[in-house]
């Protein structure tokens, strides 16, 4: 059956083995060596780093708040623009944040960090937190696909794709050669049974 399939896919095995290699390559590193990193998570010693900013937003701003008519939950432009200038806190304009008569409320999860901010409508007061747990953290989360966005997401599924391309097409290398290896398929063999029993054996 896997020689009838190889025939149906265009060029050799080898070409479409190299290539999904090359394209595999580095993030088959990246997620092995992440793998490591979140299961050892725990010891990996990580400080987070906090930065906290707390202030009172000019009275003319508020007022243009209070008057605004598009409460499209996007973060107006012209609080974002004071946060840059003033605070040095950058806002994407594509978050989306929740806007009631009292509050602003901005919540900013991102791969290795958090953020949030909030604004009383009332008396100005707006408090802002970031919370930055290092560079492992930041890869493991692109490992796990965490807050990382759709083109990320999109990424990860073309990678799968290419995984799946790379194993198969690793398969049918593997069958081609196994008359020259009598050891190939008690090797494959072996790849399916260590994992096999350690889950019936070892996670109850």
């Amino acid at each position: 059956m896997t020689l009838s399939l190889a025939r149906l896919i265009p060029g050799s095995l080898r070409q479409w083995h190299w290539i999904s290699s090359a394209l595999c390559l580095i993030g088959m590193l990246g997620f092995a060596i992440t793998g490591i990193t979140l299961n050892h998570a725990g010891v990996i010693p990580a400080v987070p780093q906090v930065t906290s900013v707390e202030t009172t937003v000019p009275a003319d701003l508020l007022a243009q708040l209070s008057e605004e008519e598009d409460v499209s939950s996007r973060v107006p432009r012209t609080l974002r623009s004071w946060l840059a200038s003033e605070q040095r806190i950058y806002l994407p304009p594509t978050k989306q944040i929740e806007w009631s008569e009292e509050e602003i409320y901005l919540a900013m999860p991102q791969p290795g960090a958090d953020a949030w901010l909030s604004l009383d409508l009332a008396s100005g007061e707006l408090i802002y937190e970031k919370t930055d747990r290092g560079w492992v953290a930041y890869f493991n989360d692109l490992h796990k696909g965490r807050d990382t966005g759709t083109a990320w997401r999109w990424f990860l599924d073309v990678f799968a794709v290419a995984c799946v391309v790379f194993s198969m097409t690793g398969l049918l290398l593997l069958q081609k050669q196994a008359l020259r290896r009598p050891s190939t398929w008690p090797m494959v063999g072996l790849g399916v049974l260590i994992p096999l029993l350690l889950i019936l054996l070892f996670i109850h």
